[in-house]
């Protein structure tokens, strides 16, 4: 039912800091409803909410947009399931069904289709047996398209990584993509695209992990990274290729002890993807990954 994340939003003690970590990290950022929101450049999608809150950041609510339909079939299951609708959080938009997760988390379901991510250039390769690139030198196109295209998934810290899934598979419709030991990490997608659009890392809490944009590029990925390390923002991870997704990433720690990433060239899954379970680290290859809230 569902077809993509929407956006994700937290709650933060200073929107003024939140304005200016999501400007510097390439996003466009705007006054709405006395909250702060944040889009990508050349997409007409909300996809950061920011809403003043207490001494410590914590998540307010996470949104997804569902195919034509799909309220119907979650009102379904939730009858099944004897649950009800909530209202909303404050602070959060009021359109759509509301429901809370096995973690009590606020989730959002538009019936909306979602905004397409603006066009990037081709990007051509030399490597392998394929040579795309001939008569141009990529290093002086390299820097021209690096900012960040759509919000790709997010993932959460859950003491219950069983019945999260459970939630989110048998009642909203996502799809187990790939698992790490078992329920340690779990992705989830929703049908042909991206290897996953959320998922769930196990720890005693619940919480916000990270989200994850994706970018034109594995150049623009290490551009960014250093924008950020430019205006201060030096703890990271990265870059490196994760395992499971495959994807280009480096991560970045906000201000608020959580982590954003750029990502570039992930999986993308069909129908007939086989969901496995893997004894791997997170990544292929990059400098080993930080302890602290990881």
């Amino acid at each position: 039912m569902i077809t993509e994340l929407h956006h994700y939003a937290l709650e933060v003690p200073d929107l003024a800091v939140a304005d200016t970590f999501l400007r510097d990290f390439g996003l466009d950022t705007a006054e709405k409803d006395g909250t702060l929101v944040a889009q990508c450049t050349g997409r007409g999608q909300e996809q950061v909410r920011m809403i003043e809150g207490g001494a410590a950041k914590r998540l307010h609510h996470v949104s997804f947009t569902v195919r034509p339909g799909g309220l119907d079939a979650v009102r379904e299951s939730l009858e099944r399931l004897g649950t009800s609708a909530v209202e909303p959080p404050a602070g959060a938009d009021e359109r759509g069904l509301w429901l809370r997760d096995p973690d009590g988390t606020a989730v959002q379901l538009l019936d909306a289709v979602p905004a397409s991510a603006p066009l990037t250039t081709e990007v051509l390769t030399n490597s392998g047996g394929g040579l795309q690139r001939i008569g141009a030198a990529r290093w002086r196109e390299a820097t021209k398209e690096v900012l960040p295209r759509r919000l790709g998934h997010s993932l959460l810290f859950t003491p219950r990584p069983a019945e999260m899934t459970a939630f989110y598979t048998e009642v909203l419709g996502l799809r187990v993509s790939d698992t790490i030991h078992h329920d340690q990490v779990t992705f989830l997608n929703a049908g042909q695209g991206d290897h996953h659009i959320f998922g769930f890392i196990s720890s005693t809490h619940p919480g916000f992990h990270h989200s994850s944009f994706e970018v034109p590029s594995v150049d623009a990925i290490a551009l960014r990274a250093d924008h950020m390390a430019s205006q201060g923002y030096r703890q990271g991870w990265g870059l490196g290729r994760h395992t499971i997704g495959s994807n280009f990433f480096h991560y970045t720690r906000d201000p608020w002890g959580s982590w954003i990433e750029w990502f570039s060239d992930i999986d993308q899954v069909d129908s007939c993807w086989v969901a496995g379970d893997w004894d791997v680290p997170p990544h292929l290859w990059g400098a080993p990954r930080p302890r602290r809230s990881w």
